[in-house]
This record gives structure tokens, sequence and C-alpha cells, in this order.
């Protein structure tokens, strides 16, 4: 147990400021170059093989943000519980989670590497593909879907590593798989002459190289947090908690796909193949920056976690309004860059005239509600830490679904192409006013004279 207090004793009482810095910038640099595996691929593949490879490879964006959702849930869902386990100091409990999570990676990434393979074809087709590009497709999305179930380890248990109290070492996981990949990319594209192939198998080979790092760190006994034997005996109780807590952000990631199908749809009927390559540009920058947020809230989780379980309900409150205020700031950095510097941003994907000129202006309208997509997510994760599931699974569904579908539907209608882009921002700004909503409604967060304090 000295141990454990050791790794997690700082969550209650060091400096809220520097906490949320000790555990978030290296959860930042983790998601930011976690972001660089599809950025990188997207850069090499553009500038070596062209423009309509770039459309091809997003298109798989979709289906492979539904095989990592895998990660999302069983990473979000098993860290955010052994936060409030070892706030509540039951170090057994938070071993258990652990294996229960092992598991359920495997079991979970094995179902749906196996539909995703059996369905590629009709699957694509149904994504808005098209002759042109759904060769690009397949020849990536065969050699990077069986091996997502490594990508899957690296998040789920680099998240676990971070509650446990090691963010440097679960920064680490991310940076080996994402060094490897630049190193990788330009060899297997230009040196090996594979084209598209070659960046699918340099991405696979770097998560294997995270998966091993990170599963050393917890088969070692050295750490509180370790496996054991009996650890890996399945558990109802903590299959559902992860299952439940994790579901919000897996249903956010599915949602995505579910919007990235119709988005396709929606592309190519306004702008063609190319409009879908446009996106897959401006999606890229966008995650770029919105991982950044991501990062901040997954340095923010443990804290909050940890001192929900301890019932200091003062301390949840003062780290979740900092991390709002630092969210802001970094939303409010990628707004401006996107509004004043488009045209340099996407040239770094391709030199095409046409698609830098699309992109160009999806990228204007993408980010017009930046500022306040942090707020939202923010809010989001808060009540995933604190296993307020349903809030934190409505909120995510506002923003992707609720609002976004329909206005993609109406404003295409509308005004084409343009109408497409225009939905995004407008989408983002009414699921931020839902999570403010939220955010007053919840006593504890700004009434503590209501709750037991801290």
């Amino acid at each position: 147990m000295s141990q454990h207090l050791t790794a997690t004793a700082g969550l209650e009482h060091e400096k809220i400021g520097s906490l949320l810095l000790k555990y978030s910038l290296p959860a930042i640099v983790g998601m930011l170059v976690s972001s660089l595996y599809n950025i990188i691929d997207r850069v090499f593949i553009g500038q070596g093989v062209g423009a309509m490879a770039i459309s091809g490879l997003a298109l798989t964006l979709p289906l492979s943000t539904m095989v990592a959702a895998i990660g999302t849930l069983v990473g979000i869902g098993a860290s955010s519980r052994i936060s409030i386990v070892l706030g509540m100091k039951d170090l057994r409990w938070a071993r258990n989670i652990l294996g229960n999570a092992f598991m359920l990676t495997f079991l979970l990434s094995a179902v749906l590497i196996t539909l995703s393979m059996i369905y590629m074809d009709k699957v694509l087709v149904a994504f808005g593909g098209s002759e042109q590009t759904i060769p690009y497709a397949e020849a990536y999305l065969n050699i990077v879907i069986p091996g997502s179930v490594l990508t899957n380890l690296s998040y789920s248990f680099s998240g676990i590593m971070r509650a446990a109290g090691y963010p440097q070492k679960s920064m680490y996981t991310i940076l080996i798989g994402v060094g490897l990949n630049v190193i990788l990319d330009p060899i297997f594209i230009f040196g090996f002459d594979m084209g598209i192939q070659g960046a699918a198998v340099a991405t696979v080979i770097s998560m294997f190289a995270s998966a091993v790092f990170v599963m050393a760190h917890f088969f070692n006994p050295r750490h509180p947090v370790h496996f054991r034997w009996n650890c890996f005996r399945p558990k109802k109780r903590i299959i559902r908690n992860i299952v439940s807590i994790g579901m919000a952000p897996f249903l956010m990631n599915l949602t995505a796909s579910g919007v990235n199908i119709i988005m396709n749809h929606q592309l190519v009927r306004g702008g063609g193949d190319l409009a879908i390559g446009a996106y897959g540009i401006v999606n890229s920058y966008a995650i770029l920056i919105v991982m950044c947020v991501m990062g901040l809230c997954q340095g923010m989780q443990p804290i909050v976690g940890y001192n929900y379980g301890a019932q200091k309900y003062k301390r949840m409150k003062d780290t979740l309004l900092m991390t709002i205020r630092v969210a802001f700031v970094i939303m409010g950095i990628g707004w401006l860059l996107g509004e004043l510097i488009p045209k340099w941003l996407v040239s770094a994907f391709t030199t095409d005239p046409d698609l830098l000129a699309m992109a160009t202006r999806g990228m204007r309208l993408a980010c017009l509600m930046f500022p306040v997509v942090g707020f939202q997510i923010v809010v989001s994760t808060f009540f995933q830490s604190i296993s307020k599931a349903p809030k934190a699974i409505f909120m995510g569904l506002t923003r992707q679904v609720i609002f976004l579908i329909p206005l993609l539907y109406l404003f295409s209608n509308w005004w084409g192409l343009f109408g497409v882009w225009l939905a995004i921002p407008v989408s983002d700004l009414l699921a931020a006013l839902v999570a403010l909503l939220f955010l007053l409604a919840e006593k504890k967060v700004f009434y503590p004279k209501l709750a037991q304090r801290g």
C-alpha cells in the first residue's frame, strides 16, 4: 500500500495548477503525437502518391475509428474506475479492473476486426467510396485493421498507466509508436516503393512497439497496479462499470464514424471525390487541435476521479474550472491558425491546386466555433470521471448526432458544399450550450456547501 500512496498521494494534496500540469502535459504530448499517426500518413501519401490517394485514405477513417473505439471504451472506462478506487485506497480492486480491461480489449477487438474484414467491400461502398478511391482504402485497411488490436492495447493501457500514477511513462508509450512511424513511413512508402501499403505496414510496426512497452510495465510486479494470475477472472460488476463509463466516448467514436459516412455522401454530392480528400485534410487539422484538449482532459480525469472518490469536492471543482480555462486557450489558438493561415496548413498535405482551394475554404468554416468546442469536451469528460455516464453520453450525442446529422442534410440541401462545412460550427455551438446547462445543474460542482467538504 505504501507504493500506491507514493504513486498517487499527490492527487489529494498537491496544488491543482502544478498537478494538472504534471498529468496533462504528458497526456497532451501523447494525444498530440498519437494524432500524428494519421496525419503523417496523409502527408507522405499526399506528397508521394497523389490527391486521389488522400481521398482513399480519408475513406478509411470511419472504419478505422470504429475499430479503434474499443480502445476508447475500455481505456477510459477502466482508467476512470481505477482513479476512483485508488482514491478509496482499494489496490486489490484496481488490479482486478486492470485484468478485466485486458480481457475485454482482446475480446471486443477480435469481434470488430472480424466483422470489418468480412464486410469491408460493402462498408467502403456505403461510406461513399468510388472505383477511384476504394482500391487505395482497401490496400491500407487490409493491413491496418488486423493490427488495430495493438492500437487498442496501447491506448487503453496508456490511460490506465496515467490513472495509476505514471503520467510520463504513459506519454512514452505513445511517443515510441509515433517516433517509429515518422522514421518508417518514408522508408516503406518511398524506399521500398510500397505506396499506401507501406504507410499501413509502418503504422502496424509502430503500434506493436507501443503495445510491448505498455504491457511490460503492467506485467512488472514492482508496480503497485500490475497483472496477477487471478485478476483476469471476469467480474460482472467490473465489466459493467468499465462499459458504462467508457460507453460515452465509445458512442462518440461510433457516431463520429456514422457522421463521416453521411459527411462523405454529402461531400461527394457537392464536390466529388476531391471533396472527401479536402475533408480528410481539414479533419486532420481539427483532430490535431482537439487532441490537445483531449490530452488535457486525460490529465484532469485522474485528479477529478481520485478526489471524487476521496470526497474532496472543492478540489474536484477547482480542477474542472482550471481545465476549462486552459482548454479555451488551446482551442482559441487553433481557431486563430485555422482562420488566418489555412492555406499554409493545407499545403503541408497537397500541392494539387483544386484540392488546396477546396480544403482552405472548408477549414475556415469548420474552425469557426473552435473556442467553445474545448468547453464541451471538458464538461463531457468531467461527467465520465465522476461516473455519471448517461450525461456524458448525451453530451457526446448532441454534437455528433442530435445536431450535426440533421444540419448536414438541411444545410447541404440549401447551400451545397458550403452548407456541409457550415453544419460543423453550428452543431459545435449548440452542443456547447447543452454542456453549459448540464454543468450549471450539477450542484456539487458550483455549490460545494451542499456536499461534504474536502
